[in-house]
């Protein structure tokens, strides 16, 4: 059985600024270690030009008081140098299964996530 040392991506909202009615998507992440007890891939032939890359892994972790609250909130995983969306949690108390599917494209830490801010090429 692999091991698994790493990130967990969780997406709260914020109201930013303040009182704006505005409402972002912010994400958290915090680190957990377990193991991987499914290791499978798959490539599905589409409609582009390219093969889709979908995972259905999971991973095993021990629960802490954060991801039990919220649970509700989990997003992604970074995994073998790559964001992996969870696709579904089986709580098995104290640990929690996560299983995981394709490829994550939504906010993470350390991405910008304001318009306008792109790589300084020099």
């Amino acid at each position: 059985m692999s091991r698994f040392y790493g990130p967990i991506g969780f997406i709260t909202s914020e109201e930013i600024p303040e009182g704006s009615g505005i409402w972002v998507e912010v994400p958290i992440e915090k680190m957990y270690r377990g193991n991987v007890v499914r290791n499978y891939k798959r490539f599905e032939d589409g409609s582009s030009i390219n093969k889709n890359l979908n995972i259905s892994n999971s991973i095993s972790i021990v629960a802490d008081p954060y991801i039990s609250n919220h649970l509700n909130s989990v997003r992604y995983i970074k995994w073998l140098g790559g964001y992996w969306s969870v696709t579904g949690v089986d709580v098995q108390f104290p640990r929690l299964v996560l299983n995981i599917g394709g490829v994550y494209n939504g906010p993470t830490v350390g991405a910008s996530s304001e318009i306008g801010e792109h790589p300084r090429i020099e």
